[in-house]
């Protein structure tokens, strides 16, 4: 630090003193009084004039003023800043001590402590990215969906058929399999957040019946179930059959679809749409996961062909997939739509049906109780005690003889 301030210090002196002699040099030295001019001593003459000194004197004294004053810079331009001078303001200065390369390196340290700074910051930014976009995800989880339900007997009971065979073989699987009032096909996911949105969601399913009205024609939608696909050997499911019907039921899916997206509905999945029946996969239960992994093919490879029969398009539900299922194991239902006037009255004994079917698994399940050993022997007990106490209360009437014996 210090050999770099005795280099520098030299030039800054003279820009200084350059600075300084500036103004001196432009304003015209100013005269001497005449008792103090200078004038050399005129050979075997008195070194001082009287009071009456001529013109010619004055400008004599105007000109040794100059010759004085070019003695002075060329002085100071042989010695621009003597040494001692440089000393005292090295030892002026409040850094003098320090060590210009300590310095440097501090700074260094500086910068790059501020980069490896930005860094992390960076690196924080983008996790705080990553976790708002999984927070988004989060969020627009689909919780309803638009279901076409199915309530054929014919499919229904083939497919309860399957799950029976395969439980057989795979107790565990019991957990995966979907009730058969379940059974639907989706249409449509999407998520609602509050009573406003699932509203809106309503309206939309309603304006969708004349688009899907228009796209039938009058036709009916006969859909044809055949065969066992699966999903990552994690979801089984029933194929629907290659055909016409098939292809106007994804016109219909993409055309609610759109509406409901017109209306700032967040609906819709990034795969494409895939029309299937499902009716067993292992996240319908934690604990099944964590003891198989995937689900062997070769359970139900005796009904990979199999034809489980045809549903008729007649109705779509606005479902919820959180809120509490129907008592016969259908989803919670918001809103639906009807195809044609016809349909009304298999409505009616669909409900019918529907109800009767959950009045008789309630009876099935106490027929199970009461077929059970344990609650057996618990109802015999119980009936004769009663007995018991019945024989004791009407003999100690007899005995004490009261009237009411």
């Amino acid at each position: 630090m210090q050999r770099l301030l005795r280099c520098l210090l030299p030039a800054l002196c003279s820009a200084r003193t350059a600075a300084a002699r500036t103004p001196l040099a432009r304003r015209t030295a100013p005269a001497l009084p005449r008792f103090m001019a200078l004038r050399p001593a005129a050979a075997g003459g008195s070194p001082r004039r009287g009071a009456s000194a001529t013109p010619e004197d004055d400008g004599l004294e105007n000109v040794q003023q100059k010759n004085i004053f070019k003695e002075k810079k060329m002085q100071q331009r042989k010695d621009p800043c003597p040494a001692d001078l440089v000393e005292s303001l090295m030892a002026e200065m409040p850094f003098v001590d320090t060590d210009i390369e300590d310095e440097f390196v501090m700074c260094a340290t500086s910068e790059m402590n501020i980069k490896k700074k930005r860094k992390r910051t960076t690196g924080r930014e983008i996790e705080e990215g990553g976790e708002r976009k999984k927070t988004k995800k989060k969020q627009y989880q689909p919780n309803y969906f638009i279901s076409l339900p199915i309530t054929n007997p014919k499919i229904t009971g083939s497919i309860q058929a399957v799950q029976n065979a395969i439980i057989q073989k795979d107790q565990r699987l019991s957990k995966a399999m979907v009730r058969s009032g379940s059974f639907h096909v989706t249409m449509l996911v999407m998520h609602l957040s509050n009573e406003e949105e699932i509203s809106l969601a309503a309206s939309a399913l309603s304006d969708s019946k004349d688009f899907v009205e228009e796209l039938l024609k009058g036709k009916t939608v006969e859909l044809s179930f055949q065969g066992i696909d699966h999903f990552k050997n994690e979801v089984g499911f029933v194929k629907l059959a290659e055909n016409d019907h098939r292809t106007i039921l994804m016109e219909i899916a993409e055309t609610i679809k759109k509406i409901f997206q017109e209306k700032g509905i967040f609906a819709g999945e990034e795969r494409a749409f895939k029309p299937h029946l499902t009716f067993m996969k292992l996240s319908k239960s934690t604990q099944l996961r964590k003891q198989v992994k995937k689900i062997d093919s070769s359970l139900y490879e005796d009904f990979k062909s199999h034809y489980f029969g045809d549903e008729i398009l007649h109705r779509l539900d606005l479902c919820s997939m959180l809120k509490k299922k129907q008592p016969n194991g259908y989803y919670y239902c918001e809103s639906s739509i009807v195809f044609g006037k016809s349909h009304e009255a298999d409505l009616v004994k669909e409900a019918l049906h529907r109800e009767t079917q959950a009045l008789l698994s309630r009876l099935n399940q106490i027929k199970e109780l009461l077929s059970s050993p344990e609650i057996r022997m618990k109802i015999s007990k119980e009936l004769l005690e009663d007995r018991h106490r019945s024989n004791s209360k009407w003999k100690s009437c007899i005995d004490s003889g009261s009237p009411n014996a």
